[in-house]
């Protein structure tokens, strides 16, 4: 390793956004050194990954497959450890510059806190941090002068169209949505979706769960409460509009009532390739976009009658405390039922509003009374989907 590199750590490398990152990072070996990689339980692409990586740790979060890792790199200098405590501590070596979290819900909560406190600029893919603990965790960044810079294309775009603006008011800013694979279709057409056609993203490659919230338009819902912790804003200055090519992916307005977006090719490598080397804007070979493919740019308003998880986002938001932890929590546990076709696609939000009603709201809540309303709510979800029939859910 020498001194002009990055160490690079990548919670949840096996995953869409960790792999990609492994793309961007193949590309500018000069700049970047992969320290840290972390995996969930697919050992074998980890693996992999570390092989061709050599970092110095890797982690599998699945216990049970600690000793299989181990012994596939006992040639190699990686040092294997298993078990999310693990992650927690590790992210914390003082060799690591960048922690991208790219760990999927909340379980990225606690090593992201344990980055920030520990001096880590942050690269965030895993939004749900902030939706869960978005006061603690700007605050603590804040006090530990600790850049969270924005992977998601969405807040990539506000966060590049907000550079040099710095003494200049927002009026609001604008997410693009795709509209999802649904996009215009009643609520009878909704009630017949099947898994397949949920996991067809129109425009973008994603992992399972961030496709299914995409067609729900949680992921936006979610993303609209990432936003006002990342650029520090009210509820009523983030606004939603359904943009079907995804060539803006975001826009900001000033007071003045000015305009500035930022485009491009759907492409999570860019907006991972900018946090990594923020300031800087480094060369690349990315398809670029050619406006004469794109002879039109369309937008609409989001149905939220249909698409109730955005509202939901919404009033959670509007509610704060310790409710955006609940629809998280409720979110998460409600994808996976209908991952594992025990629930509808229209019960998804049912068991989000039922947990909202029922779990014990919190006005101002510390770290362990988000641990405790996670693991409440997941319960309670979880419950839920088992116990009700699935027609009771739908509606």
């Amino acid at each position: 390793m020498t001194d002009n590199k990055k160490n690079i750590a990548i919670l949840g490398s096996t995953g869409s956004v960790g792999t990609q990152t492994l793309e961007v990072i193949r590309g500018n070996t000069d700049l970047f050194n992969v320290f840290l990689l972390t995996a969930n339980s697919n050992a074998d692409l980890l693996i992999t990954q570390a092989l061709e990586f050599k970092p110095a740790y890797v982690i599998i979060c699945d216990e049970t497959k600690h000793q299989y890792v181990k012994e596939a790199l006992a040639d190699t200098p990686v040092k294997v450890l298993a078990g999310n405590e693990a992650v927690i501590d590790t992210v914390t070596h003082p060799d690591i510059h960048i922690v991208l979290t790219a760990m999927v819900g909340f379980a990225g909560l606690e090593p992201t806190i344990a980055a920030i406190k520990a001096g880590k600029d942050i690269a965030l893919a895993n939004k749900e941090t902030l939706v869960v603990a978005g006061e603690l965790v700007t605050g603590l960044a804040k006090k530990h002068k600790v850049k969270i810079l924005p992977v998601d294309s969405e807040h990539s775009a506000i966060f590049q169209c907000l550079a040099g603006e710095e003494e200049n008011k927002i009026e609001k800013i604008i997410l693009t949505a795709s509209g999802g694979p649904f996009r215009g279709k009643s609520l009878d057409f909704l009630a017949g979706v099947v898994l397949e056609d949920a996991l067809k993203h129109p425009n973008w490659v994603m992992g399972a769960k961030i496709t299914i919230d995409s067609a729900s338009l949680m992921n936006k819902g979610l993303e609209v409460i990432e936003a006002k912790w990342l650029f520090d804003l009210e509820v009523d200055q983030v606004d939603v509009v359904v943009h079907p090519q995804s060539i803006i992916h975001s826009m900001v307005q000033f007071e003045d009532g000015s305009i500035k977006a930022q485009m491009g090719l759907p492409d999570m490598k860019l907006p991972i390739q900018y946090a990594l080397s923020y300031p800087a804007r480094l060369k690349n070979n990315f398809k670029r976009l050619d406006f004469i493919n794109y002879p039109e740019l369309t937008f609409e308003k989001p149905d939220i009658k249909t698409f109730r998880n955005l509202a939901i986002a919404f009033e959670a938001l509007k509610q704060g405390g310790n409710m955006p932890c609940i629809v998280n929590a409720a979110n998460e546990i409600a994808v996976a039922g209908f991952l594992n076709k025990n629930i509808g696609f229209l019960a998804m939000s049912r068991v989000i509003e039922e947990c909202m009603q029922q779990i014990s709201y919190i006005g101002s809540p510390v770290l362990d009374d988000y641990l405790n309303t996670d693991k409440e709510t997941r319960i309670f979800a979880q419950n839920l989907i088992h116990e009700m029939p699935l027609k009771a859910l739908q509606f």
